[in-house]
C-alpha cells in the first residue's frame, strides 16, 4: 500500500518554505511492511511503514515474539527475542535494508533481569554497530510476552 504525504508548504506567518508552488512539491511515498514470515498484522497496523524521499526511513512497530501464526510464542525470554530479531530482519529485508541500518532500538522489557539477556542478543544481531537505544521495564500488553522492540532504520 503507497500514501503520499505532502511537506509542509507554508511557515507560521504565511510565506513560502520552499521558494516554489506548492504544487511543485515533491510528494514523499510512503509504503506498509507487512511481509510473509512475520505474525499475521493486528487491526489498523502494519509490521513497519517505510517513507521515501532522498533517503528512506523504516519505522518498525514494536513487535513481540509470536511465531509466524501470529498464535503460538515460546516463553522463554531468549526464544522470543530471537523470533523478534528474526522479524526485524524478514522486515527489514522487505526495504532493502540490513541490521546495520538501524538507527534507533526501544526495548520494552517485562522485568529488568531480562537485561543482560537483551544485550546478548542485541550483540549477536548487531556485533559492533551501536544505534541510539532505549531499554524501558514495564508491564506490556500480554503477561506471556517478556519483551518487545521498536525499530528505526534508514538508507
Amino acid at each position: 500500500m503507497k500514501v503520499v504525504l505532502f511537506l509542509k508548504e507554508k511557515d507560521y506567518a504565511g510565506n513560502n518554505l520552499y521558494g516554489q508552488n506548492p504544487k511543485q512539491l515533491t510528494p514523499m511515498p510512503i509504503t506498509l511492511h507487512n511481509p510473509d514470515g512475520v505474525f499475521p498484522r493486528y487491526r489498523n497496523y502494519s509490521h513497519a511503514v517505510e517513507v521515501k524521499g532522498d533517503s528512506s526511513i523504516l519505522f518498525i512497530s514494536g513487535l513481540n515474539g509470536y511465531l509466524s501464526n501470529g498464535i503460538d510464542m515460546p516463553e522463554s525470554f531468549e526464544e522470543q527475542a530471537e523470533l523478534i530479531w528474526q522479524h526485524i530482519g524478514t522486515i527489514l529485508k522487505s526495504a532493502d535494508m540490513t541490521y546495520q541500518n538501524i538507527v534507533s532500538l526501544r526495548f520494552y522489557l517485562a522485568d529488568p533481569s531480562y537485561d543482560e539477556a537483551n544485550v546478548k542478543i542485541l550483540m549477536k544481531y548487531l556485533g559492533g554497530h551501536a544505534p541510539a537505544r532505549t531499554v524501558f521495564c514495564c508491564q506490556l500488553l500480554e503477561k506471556k510476552w517478556k519483551l518487545e522492540v521498536e525499530a528505526v532504520a534508514a538508507k
